[in-house]
């Protein structure tokens, strides 16, 4: 219900519209002066139309509450991103906020424009990051600042406070194209073959890095295997959970990073072999520790059976090509040379999505663009050539007349 308050030859009308993230009733107001020359029931029925129109534009939230984004993104994080997000997503999101409430966090919500959110994200490619001051920000870091600031407007539309995103308007920096740092076949072979003489205490990485070569899991999943995730007489293995760790929580299970990475892999022989080799070893090895062991059924623990921390395999990895004057690539580059293998031997993005557990074909293509598009001039060439071989003879046959 809106009220009327007569100011001099002009009205005032107010709106209540509900309350804001603090708890504070919101009244909207707008001001209405009848144009000069109107009679006094002209000046009625118009100012009775501005009101229906103004509690109109209320009602459906093109007048917003006068809260900051700050405090409305701090509301945000505890009425939506704490019930519905990842642990791991809602830290990340936790590292981007300074930037986003430096340059943005004092302006009204409804005050924000276009010009304001493409000026923070221009602003972003001068900044700098962490301990490396020299190094600027990456595409896909800006990417997701501006991620979480349309994530957050998008709310607020939702809850009716905004009627635009103004993000949507942004236009982001084009990423550098940076060709993947991962290892080559021949690179790989001689990896096998120092994994073949490495310490037995270190076997349970040598199987980490198998693992990840004829997988292609990502690191927190080959960490949050069980033993009871296989099924040796169908020969396959699901995943099921990701092994995390933040600093407040420490190191925890949590389901995979998006519903398609729950899945199953069927299992080569040679991976086979390699498994029933390592149960073995960890059973030997359980006997030795004896009391002490604490039965998590994880395939990679620590000493005394607790899962493994996540930046154990690359401290291991780094150590190892240091030690075989070899160069380093990231564990992760191990399910980039897997998906590369793949698609090199003609798999198509449909099967190598659900192999990776990428939640659509369009993040396949998006990480894999260039390799399919080799792999596809190779099947091409091999058209080619197929079809010069079966139309050679015909042209034999007409050179001879």
């Amino acid at each position: 219900m809106a009220t009327v308050t007569k100011r001099g030859n002009s009205y005032r009308i107010k709106v209540s519209c509900g309350y804001d993230v603090h708890g504070k009733q919101v009244v909207q107001s707008k001001t209405w002066k009848p144009t000069p020359g109107m009679t006094g029931k002209q000046i009625e029925k118009e100012l009775q139309r501005q009101i229906v129109l103004f509690e109109e534009e209320c009602m459906h939230g093109n007048v917003v509450a006068t809260v900051k984004f700050e405090d409305f993104a701090r509301q945000w994080f505890k009425e939506y991103a704490e019930l519905k997000l990842k642990t791991q997503t809602i830290r990340g999101y936790h590292y981007l906020e300074p930037r986003i409430y430096k340059a943005l966090g004092h302006l009204r919500l409804d005050k924000i424009t276009p010009r304001h959110v493409q000026k923070f994200i221009n602003d972003l490619t001068t900044d700098r990051c962490g301990n490396n001051k020299d190094k600027p920000l990456s595409a896909k870091t800006i990417k997701l600042h501006l991620s979480l600031v349309s994530t957050i407007f998008d709310y607020a539309i939702k809850m009716q406070m905004i009627k635009d995103n103004p993000c949507r308007a942004v236009t982001l920096p084009s990423p550098e194209k940076k060709e993947r740092n991962i290892y080559t076949v021949e690179e790989v072979q001689k990896i096998m073959h120092l994994f073949d003489a490495e310490e037995d205490h270190n076997f349970k990485y040598v199987v980490f890095f198998t693992m990840a070569l004829y997988t292609g899991l990502r690191r927190g999943e080959l960490l949050g295997l069980e033993w009871k995730d296989f099924d040796w007489e169908r020969k396959i293995m699901t995943i099921s959970r990701n092994s995390l760790w933040t600093q407040e929580r420490g190191m925890y299970a949590d389901t995979p990073k998006t519903a398609s990475s729950v899945r199953s892999l069927k299992m080569q022989p040679e991976l086979i072999e390699l498994l029933t080799r390592y149960k073995s070893w960890q059973d030997n090895y359980i006997a030795t520790v004896g009391d002490k062991w604490e039965d998590t059924d994880r395939l990679f623990t620590t000493w005394d059976g607790l899962p493994m921390h996540v930046t154990s395999p690359a401290d291991y990895f780094r150590e190892f090509c240091k030690k075989n004057d070899l160069r380093y690539c990231s564990p992760h580059s191990w399910r980039h040379l897997n998906a590369t293998l793949m698609i090199e031997s003609g798999i198509d993005v449909k099967t190598v999505q659900a192999c990776l557990g990428h939640s659509a074909p369009t993040t396949t293509l998006s990480c894999y663009l260039h390799t399919f598009q080799s792999a596809q001039a190779a099947a091409m060439d091999a058209v080619g050539v197929a079809i010069r071989n079966f139309t050679k003879p015909q042209q034999d046959t007409a050179g001879g007349l």
